[in-house]
């Protein structure tokens, strides 16, 4: 993968990783395997992982990967709840999700926009105030 010293990391490849059974988890292991940078996320996005995981061994994975020096949660402000309010309006026919949310508003104040994503129809339609488009991968 190209030169990316940070990326956000969203819940459907973090789903795909350690859900053995999903039918991307060989394109995101690849895609994690060759990423030499580190990843952000919210806590919002692993709700949504934790809970599509349901198997007890692939969400000791998940903790693993979280304790990890791969990944930082970062919180959220209660000032940055009003821009997911005005988000989650404009982007309602998409939709947007609480979690996708926070990950463009993350991207917003820590100016990354490349995003570990399986959710292309909705990252390529999100625009983040000070970017044009998000970089998605795989």
């Amino acid at each position: 993968m190209r030169s990316v010293v940070r990326a956000l990391c969203d819940a459907s490849p973090l789903i795909a990783l350690f859900d053995l059974s999903d039918e991307a988890h060989a394109r995101c292991t690849a895609a994690l395997n060759s990423f030499a940078g580190s990843f952000v996320t919210t806590w919002p996005v692993l709700t949504e992982a934790f809970h599509f995981i349901d198997r007890p061994k692939d969400r000791g994975l998940l903790w693993n990967f979280v304790l990890s020096d791969v990944v930082r949660v970062e919180d959220i402000p209660s000032a940055d709840l009003e821009r997911f309010r005005i988000l989650m309006e404009r982007y309602a026919d998409v939709p947007m999700d609480f979690a996708d949310a926070s990950l463009v508003v993350l991207a917003e104040r820590l100016r990354v926009f490349n995003i570990f994503t399986l959710d292309r129809r909705g990252f390529s339609v999100f625009r983040p105030r000070n970017a044009q488009v998000f970089q998605i991968f795989p």
